[in-house]
């Protein structure tokens, strides 16, 4: 499994903000790319920092997904009112989730 790891710079989010207004859209856009398992968005409302961690099967379906992810990203950066500060790419050693 390999993983893309994106870092974004935005202001800081209210604490009745929604974090999830268009995770739906989102989700929908990279849920049907080849070898997508999945996607975490992780925010930091007092710094406005978020960074999102897309899950893929394996490096070869990644690395085809790179353009496709980069207008994602793009498009969702510039509505949301972010800047990407970073976009990195590593295999996963191991995961594990609670059920």
């Amino acid at each position: 499994m390999f993983a893309r790891l994106s870092t974004y710079q935005g202001s800081p989010v209210p604490a009745e903000g929604d974090l999830t207004a268009n995770s739906e859209a989102i989700v929908q856009q990279v849920r049907d790319v080849p070898g997508f398992l999945g996607v975490y968005y992780l925010v930091d409302r007092a710094s406005g920092q978020a960074k999102s961690l897309t899950l893929w099967e394996d490096e070869g379906t990644m690395r085809a997904s790179e353009e496709r992810a980069a207008r994602i990203r793009e498009e969702t950066a510039q509505r949301e009112g972010q800047r990407i500060v970073s976009v990195e790419r590593f295999e996963v050693g191991f995961s594990h989730l609670e059920p």
